[in-house]
C-alpha cells in the first residue's frame, strides 16, 4: 500500500469537493500538534472524539423547550443535535463542501448548553458576571473541561465553527455557516412539531402566508428551506431575501406563540429557580464540587467554575442535586 487511508481520502476531498471546501489537509491543524491518524482525516477524527465524550451523552437528558416532558417523543438536546447535523450534512454534500466537518461542527455545536434549555442558559447568564453564553460554553468544554481537564484538543475549523453557530461572526469556513442555518431550520422545525404534541398550538395556526411561503407540514418547510439555502449559497451561506423574511417571521410566530406561552414560562420560572439555587449554594460551597471545577475555582475563580459545574449538568442531575441540597427526607419508623 504506497499511501495510508487518510492521504488517499484527503486527495479525494481535492479531486471532488468544490474549491470553496475546507480540505481536511489544510486545516490550521490543533492547539496541541499531535501525529495524524493512519485511517481517518483530522475532521472525521473531531467528529469521533464528540460522539464519544461525556458531554455528549449527557445532551440526551437536557431538554429544549418543554422541560421534564411527558411522553417519549419530545426533543432532547441529543435529538435536535442529530437533526441538525443530518439537515447541514444534506446542505454540504449538495454543494460539494466537506461533510466530515460540518458533521464534526453539528454534533459539538450544543456540548456547552445549559440544564433546561434557554431557560438554564438565561439563568446562569443573569446570576454570575462572566456573561455565560453557550456556544462558547461548548468551546470551553472541548478546550479545558473533556478529558478531566485535557479537553478534546479539536481542528481549528471544528472550534471556529462551533464558536460562531449562533448569532454575530459568521464562521471562518462555509462548513461551519451552514451549520448556523442547519441549527435554526432544525429547531424551528421540531418546536412546532413539540408545541403541537403538547398542545400549546394547532399547525393550523401558523399564519396562511407562512405556510404558503414555506411548506404546510414539517418536512415541506425543511425541504423547502434547505432548498433554499443550496440555491442561494455562494461565497457564503445564506438564504433568499424572501425565503429569510418568512422564516423570521416565523421564528417571531413562535416566540409569542410557543416560547412566551404560559405553559413554557412556568416551566421557565421553575427551571431559573432551581439553577439559582444551585448557583448560590455552590458559590458559597466550591470546595465541594468535584475535584476539576474545584481546580478551576482556584486558578479562574469560583463563578466560572460553578458556571461550568451546573452547564454541564443534564436535567436530570440538576433536579437530582437541588432535591439532594434542598429537599428535607423524611424517615417513617
Amino acid at each position: 500500500m504506497d499511501k495510508i487511508i487518510r492521504e488517499r481520502a484527503e486527495q479525494a476531498e481535492k479531486l471532488n469537493l468544490s474549491e470553496r471546501a475546507c480540505f481536511a489537509a489544510d486545516s490550521a491543524g490543533r492547539e496541541n500538534p499531535e501525529e495524524e491518524c493512519f485511517i481517518r482525516t483530522c475532521f472525521q477524527r473531531d467528529r469521533d472524539r464528540i460522539i464519544h465524550s461525556d458531554s455528549f451523552r449527557r445532551l440526551k437528558h437536557k431538554t429544549q423547550v418543554f422541560l421534564a416532558p411527558n411522553g417519549d417523543h419530545y426533543r432532547t438536546r441529543l435529538t435536535h443535535t442529530l437533526e441538525v447535523s443530518q439537515i447541514a450534512r444534506t446542505i454540504a454534500r449538495a454543494l460539494r463542501l466537506n461533510e466530515d466537518l460540518t458533521e464534526a461542527v453539528s454534533l459539538g455545536h450544543d456540548l456547552g448548553h445549559t440544564p433546561f434549555g434557554h431557560a438554564g442558559e438565561r439563568a446562569l447568564k443573569n446570576l454570575s458576571s462572566i456573561d455565560f453564553k453557550h456556544n462558547e460554553q461548548s468551546v470551553r468544554v472541548v478546550r479545558k473541561i473533556e478529558k478531566n481537564g485535557k479537553g478534546l484538543n479539536l481542528s481549528a475549523e471544528v472550534i471556529n465553527g462551533m464558536l460562531c453557530h449562533t448569532d454575530g461572526e459568521k464562521a471562518a469556513t462555509l462548513e461551519g455557516q451552514i451549520v448556523r442555518f442547519a441549527d435554526r431550520i432544525a429547531y424551528i422545525n421540531h418546536d412546532i412539531d413539540d408545541a403541537i404534541v403538547a398542545g400549546v398550538m394547532r399547525e393550523e395556526e401558523i399564519p396562511a402566508h407562512l405556510r404558503a411561503a414555506l411548506g404546510n407540514r414539517k418536512s415541506e418547510r425543511i425541504n423547502n428551506l434547505v432548498l433554499n439555502v443550496v440555491e442561494n449559497s455562494d461565497d457564503e451561506i445564506k438564504m433568499s431575501s424572501e425565503c429569510f423574511e418568512a422564516f423570521s417571521e416565523l421564528h417571531a410566530f413562535m416566540y409569542r406563540k410557543v416560547y412566551k406561552s404560559d405553559i413554557c414560562r412556568r416551566e421557565d420560572d421553575k427551571a431559573a429557580h432551581i439553577i439559582e439555587k444551585l448557583y448560590l449554594f455552590f458559590v458559597q460551597n466550591a470546595d465541594i464540587m468535584p475535584e476539576l471545577f474545584a481546580k478551576i475555582s482556584e486558578s479562574e475563580g469560583t463563578e466560572r467554575a460553578v458556571c461550568d459545574y451546573i452547564a454541564g449538568m443534564s436535567d436530570t442531575y440538576a433536579l437530582k442535586t437541588f432535591n439532594h441540597l434542598f429537599i428535607p427526607k423524611f424517615e417513617i419508623d
